[in-house]
């Protein structure tokens, strides 16, 4: 403020002097030859004054643009908002030439220029139908490079007969180049429709500095803007990388090349049992050696050797879990150039599913496969369906006596090792074993799969019970070689699902069921009996005993039976 004071100070003074020097020149113009002599120099010295006020005017409006300039400087660096600085610079340019409209153009992606401000006299921004301007003359900015001022554009000979011009009504029309580097990145057009010669080449070099200053904010705003809309789409692809590695199932590790865990996924808490913050910065070979004693070695050759190691189950013991099994993946961790910077590590949990698959074994070993494979578990209802079946039952016989003079855990090993020779021979022949029925032993065959010959098969299966027994005796002691007795009846039955909703059986039931039981039950030992029914069955050769009518427990009527010898191959060697 004190310097503005002395600038005016100055101007005052020489106007001033100015002004005495035309009183006294105007006071002796009667004075003699002498006196008129020094009234010539007075005058010559008025005028000298005001040539040097003219001067100091001048430098005083120079100081003032110079000042805008560096507060202009300022105010468009001082913001990296993009919106901000265009209304900025707008703004500025208007205030520091006196134009009615500014317009500030940028180029797009495509090369053509967008008007991305549009302000006024009264720093407002300009509707879309206010934005009438000379194309022409923008055009000849953007060709030449070079900025364009005409002080009256309708009688301006380079542009008076273009349309845009006499349609609008302009006239005074500054327009410079927005230049970075020597690359024309924008323009400036600033005008006003109601004056004529508004602009001078001072407003126009003053302009053309100030577009330098302005095309280096706006290209900093907008690189600004573009690294903000950047560090956005990252930070959100980054997020959604975060919710999906938070999500996986699997538990996800990774390490530097010296060992040290820089990253684990929630699931990795759930499967190792231990607290994320005690896995981050842990040691991954000392990790692995607690799964197991191979893989802290598996680790090197991933990191000194680029290999991979894929679906290594192991069987830990954990502290937290117990016994768990894991599925084990390991892969070098790579940057962008394919350098490896670590390694990553991924644990699948087969704990349940190996549970599963055991108990699904068991269940196979207690269910014929067949009949699993033909449950729905959304469909399972009640009942069943009418077939013809052929049912075997095999006993063992004297068995009760055995069990009096066994140990009970010698007692249930003898006991299995009958059974399981038994079930192999039916499964051998493809029958659905329905149950055990303490040393007993029910199956049939027709069901759930369709079988034309399955009376033979049930024959079959009760030769290879007779004949597996040979070869079970011979690891047995004497005292432990027992025999079976086995009963065979063809007829239908009802085959389906008996109990409820909370324990379900699949089994058949009916008369031709009973009556297999029966035949069962008055076999001796080594002995097979078969009913005519499942006899007219067999297509091949065999050799039985003579038909013969039996009397069975709860039928009214006796039926005919005979003992089967054998069938088959084993019929033409008999």
């Amino acid at each position: 403020m004190t310097e503005s004071k002395s600038e005016y100070s100055l101007e005052g003074q020489l106007v001033e002097l100015s002004q005495m020097a035309e009183g006294l020149s105007a006071r002796m113009l009667a004075a003699t030859a002498p006196e008129r002599s020094i009234v010539d120099n007075i005058r010559m010295m008025g005028k000298g004054l005001r040539a040097l006020q003219e001067q100091a005017r001048e430098a005083e409006a120079e100081k003032r643009n110079l000042r805008a300039m560096v507060e202009i400087g300022q105010v468009i660096n001082s913001s990296l908002d993009l919106h901000t600085v265009l209304n900025e610079v707008v703004d500025t340019i208007v205030r520091l030439t006196g134009a009615e409209r500014c317009f500030l153009m940028l180029r797009d992606e495509r090369g053509a220029l967008q008007i991305l401000a549009a302000r006024n006299w009264e720093q407002v921004s300009l509707e879309s139908s206010e934005t009438e301007i000379s194309d022409t003359i923008v055009q000849k900015v953007v060709d030449s490079g070079k900025a364009i001022l005409t002080t009256n554009a309708l009688t301006d000979p380079r542009f008076g007969g273009q349309s845009s011009i006499i349609a609008y009504n302009l006239r005074s029309i500054l327009c410079v180049p927005l230049k970075l580097k020597e690359t024309l990145t924008g323009v400036i057009y600033a005008d006003n429709r109601i004056r004529e010669g508004l602009f001078t080449e001072k407003e126009r070099d003053l302009l053309s500095a100030f577009a330098n200053q302005a095309a280096i904010a706006l290209e900093n705003a907008r690189l600004f803007e573009s690294v903000s809309r950047t560090l956005d789409e990252v930070t959100e692809l980054k997020n959604l990388m975060e919710d999906v590695f938070a999500s996986i199932d699997n538990a996800v590790i990774t390490a530097g090349t010296d060992g040290t865990i820089t990253l684990c996924n929630k699931a990795s808490e759930t499967i190792l049992g231990s607290p994320r913050d005690c896995i981050l910065g842990a040691s991954l070979p000392a990790l692995l050696a607690t799964l197991s004693p191979d893989m802290p070695g598996h680790f090197h050759s991933v990191k000194e050797e680029d290999q991979r190691f894929t679906g290594i189950e192991v069987h830990p013991i954990l502290e937290t879990r117990g016994s768990v099994d894991l599925s084990i993946n390991m892969t070098p961790l790579k940057d962008a150039d394919q350098r490896t910077e670590g390694v990553t590590l991924v644990l699948d949990d087969l704990t349940e599913k190996r549970r599963l698959e055991a108990q699904h074994q068991l269940f196979e070993k207690m269910v014929s496969p067949a009949v699993i494979r033909q449950l729905d578990p959304e469909g399972l209802q009640l009942g069943g369906t009418r077939s013809e079946i052929t049912t075997l039952f095999a006993d063992i016989r004297g068995y009760t006596h055995f069990s009096e003079t066994v140990a009970p855990e010698s007692l249930m090993g003898v006991l299995n090792a009958y059974l399981a020779m038994a079930t192999d021979a039916i499964l051998a022949e493809e029958g659905t074993i329905d149950k055990f029925l303490g040393d007993a032993v029910m199956a049939w065959f027709n069901a759930p799969i369709p079988q034309k010959d399955h009376a033979a098969r049930a024959v079959r299966a009760a030769q290879r019970i007779r004949s597996g027994l040979a070869d079970l005796h011979l690891s047995m002691p004497e005292r432990f070689r027992l025999h079976f007795g086995i009963g065979i009846h063809s007829g239908e039955a009802l085959l389906g699902l008996v109990g409820t909703q909370k324990r379900l059986e699949y089994t058949a039931v009916g008369d031709s069921v009973n009556t297999a039981k029966r035949l069962q039950e008055v076999a001796r030992e080594g002995q097979i009996i078969i009913s005519k029914a499942t006899a007219a069955q067999l297509t091949g050769p065999f050799q039985a005993g003579p038909f013969r009518m039996l009397n069975l427990e709860g039928k009214e009527q006796p039926i005919a039976v005979c003992e089967l010898y054998s069938y088959g191959a084993d019929s033409s060697s008999a």
